[in-house]
């Protein structure tokens, strides 16, 4: 019988160390002749020992190889089942899914994690959710997934294998159609690395900066026994508030604390919504005005400093928007809370004069001045800018007024304007007039808005470093950047009366011409609602100074009559409101053939106030495929909020947004939707 030997042949780098072997026995025989030619004695050994050497070889090779061969597969298939039993026993949870998720194999440390048996071939979506057929990687190699099993969190590391080449090499197996492959899923517990994760981020220290908003002016009206008490009083508040979350404070000035925390514990006081806001206001010993705080906080930054910074900035928005209220401010964005009540007014005009003061000298040094208000310039903003128009003239500086598309309502007195020989030809100019104009000798003062996506014309913002921001409406998270600069007073009324009070500490005898005393008084009365909504003593006072400067109140009254379309579509939108919550009037304006729809939206949530229950209305009007909502309140809700929820923004009673592609009726769902969300939140 046939002795059957295993017939293999060497490959590879095995074959290679044959192949040397062989080539060193030939270099002998090389080595072999030239010894010869120089010694016949020392050729003849050397050649003996080459003819050994080369059968020694030869016979290793032969003769050994099934040994090495048999040797070589034994130790294969040894080395396999070694790399089976780590894999079984392997502490990493994994297994081997099929394309649509079926558990094909998983080794032991998988079926402990999960509590299942190693024979379970069902969808392993059934154990873990979040790994399912939607979520196996098809286009990429590979994928990791946050999973949550039990109470352990994970990160599962998939990654597709294709097994084409298996399935090609064995007769076994038949295609059925192309790119077979398999998923093996291998899960990392990261329970710890997570709690540790927390543990440090909760351990980040937070920097904040509390501020009295009204302290002199409620020092002013408290009498002198009982200053320092409500002194005292507002401080031990602070205190004891803060150090309910082991807080430390530090009393920088009198009105002034500087705070710092934790930030585990400042999602205590988010979740708290700064109760301290409405804790400050309640302190009462008699005084006739309640204080109030602003609150700016910092976190997030790589550093204290960073934090600091932050903190500051914070501030100045929590006081920009009217205080009263907490700003949180980190490396992603901004958060507010509060801001639910009205501000005190400022009684002092300290501040008026000092911006007056700095926005001559500005102007002093420069060529020209180009002003602007906001796009589609309404009454208010058309008046300021006619104020800011008499303050460069009378310093004798070229001026200008930047308009875009004609807003109805102030096209009667841009044409007044024009025809008047007081003023130059190019006294209005367009946007591209405005970009040839403007360059570094040209101070650029925008009113009626702080929000440089708002301007009418945002290119010229970056042509100058002389940019003068004057606006009443409360800020936001977009500012105008590096304004030289900056008045921005939530507490006043309209831009028109910070426009009056600033050219009365302008220069000496600053006189308005009787155009320009009615267009500002204008601008007070829209923005007022006839003296209704947002009146102070100091709007009042700027209404007497434009009085004694030539406005008329008739003039005025007859500028400002609305058309028939415009008073029948403004009563059919208070007629078809409804009142949503029983204290929200919602309402839709139909603009057709109204030449300024949007302002007749805002009277007819004016008018909506006038109904007894309701605490704001929203009237949406749709213009040109967008929804312009204009929200009005009288002390009981805060609009701007609300609008800002929406992406708009504006006054504590007076706000409003712009929603693109939307309908009327898509829009006044979403408001209900805020609506709702804002009370269940304790937002509103």
């Amino acid at each position: 019988m046939e002795k059957r030997k295993l017939k293999a042949k060497y490959s590879g780098t095995l074959r290679l160390h044959w192949a040397w072997s062989v080539g060193l026995a030939l270099t002998l025989f090389l080595l072999t002749g030239v010894l010869l030619w120089q010694n016949t004695r020392s050729g003849i050994i050397a050649l003996v020992y080459s003819v050994l050497y080369m059968t020694v070889v030869l016979l290793v090779y032969f003769r050994l190889k099934p040994r090495i061969l048999r040797d070589m597969v034994r130790f294969a298939g040894g080395y396999g089942q070694v790399q089976r039993e780590l894999l079984e026993n392997l502490d990493l949870p994994s297994a081997i899914l099929e394309p649509d998720g079926r558990v094909v194999w998983m080794n032991q440390a998988m079926a402990d994690l999960t509590g299942r048996e190693r024979d379970f071939h069902r969808s392993i979506g059934t154990i873990i959710p979040e790994i399912n057929s939607g979520t196996l990687p098809v286009d990429d190699r590979e994928r990791e997934l946050a999973v949550r099993l039990q109470d352990r969190l994970l990160t599962a590391h998939i990654r597709r294998a294709d097994i084409d080449g298996l399935v090609d090499s064995t007769d076994l197996l038949d295609r059925e159609g192309e790119n077979d492959y398999l998923y093996m899923v291998c899960l990392f517990d990261e329970t710890e690395l997570q709690r540790l994760n927390t543990e440090n981020r909760d351990q980040k220290v937070v920097v904040g900066l509390i501020y009295i908003d009204n302290y002199e002016e409620v020092m002013d009206r408290t009498d002198e026994v009982h200053q320092s008490l409500l002194n005292v009083m507002v401080e031990r508040k602070i205190s004891k508030y803060l150090a309910t979350v082991d807080g430390l404070v530090k009393k920088l000035e009198k009105d002034k604390y500087f705070v710092v925390i934790t930030r585990k514990n400042l999602d205590a006081l988010r979740e708290d919504r700064f109760s301290i806001l409405d804790g400050v206001k309640t302190t009462n010993i008699g005084n006739d005005q309640t204080m109030t705080i602003s609150i700016g906080i910092g976190t997030g930054g790589k550093t204290l400093a960073e934090n600091y910074e932050f903190a500051r900035s914070a501030i100045e928005m929590a006081l920009g928007r009217g205080g009263d209220q907490a700003v949180i401010k980190n490396d992603e964005g901004t958060e507010f809370y509060g801001g639910k009540s009205l501000a005190g007014e400022r009684n002092t005009r300290v501040r008026a004069r000092v911006k007056a003061q700095a926005l001559r000298d500005l102007i002093l040094t420069k060529d020209r001045v180009v002003t602007m208000g906001h796009s589609r310039t309404d009454m208010d903003s058309f008046g300021a800018a006619i104020g800011v128009v008499r303050a460069a003239m009378t310093v004798d500086k070229p001026v200008h007024v930047v308009l875009g598309d004609m807003n109805p309502n102030i096209r009667g007195w841009v044409e007044r304007f024009r025809e008047s020989r007081d003023y130059p030809a190019d006294l209005f100019i367009t946007h591209e007039e405005a970009v040839r104009l403007v360059g570094p000798g040209t101070a650029v003062v925008v009113v009626d808005t702080n929000r440089p996506s708002m301007t009418e014309c945002r290119e010229i913002l970056a042509m100058t470093p002389a940019v003068v921001v004057l606006d009443h409406h409360r800020q936001t998270t977009e500012t105008i950047e590096n304004a030289a600069l900056s008045y921005i007073e939530p507490n006043a009324s309209s831009a028109c009366e910070m426009i009056a009070e600033i050219l009365q500490y302008f220069e000496d005898n600053v006189r308005l011409r009787n155009l320009e005393a009615d267009c500002m008084y204008a601008g007070i009365i829209i923005d007022t609602n006839n003296f209704v909504a947002k009146t102070g003593v100091r709007t009042f006072e700027a209404a007497a100074y434009l009085r004694r400067n030539g406005a008329d109140v008739t003039r005025v009254r007859k500028a400002l009559r609305d058309d028939m379309d415009s008073y029948k579509a403004r009563a059919d939108a208070v007629r078809s409101a409804e009142a949503y919550m029983g204290c929200y009037a919602i309402s839709i304006l139909r603009a057709d053939g109204l030449e300024n729809p949007s302002v007749v939206g805002a009277q007819a949530a004016n008018e909506l106030l006038n109904i007894i229950g309701v605490k704001a209305s929203f009237v949406v009007t749709p213009i040109d495929g967008k929804v312009f909502i204009s929200a009005r309140s009288i002390d009981e809700l805060n609009v701007q909020l609300v609008m800002e929820r929406l992406g708009g923004g504006g006054h504590l009673n007076i706000a409003g947004a712009q929603l693109p592609d939307l309908t009327a009726e898509e829009a006044v769902e979403r408001i209900r939707q805020v609506l709702k969300e804002m009370t269940e939140e304790g937002a509103i």
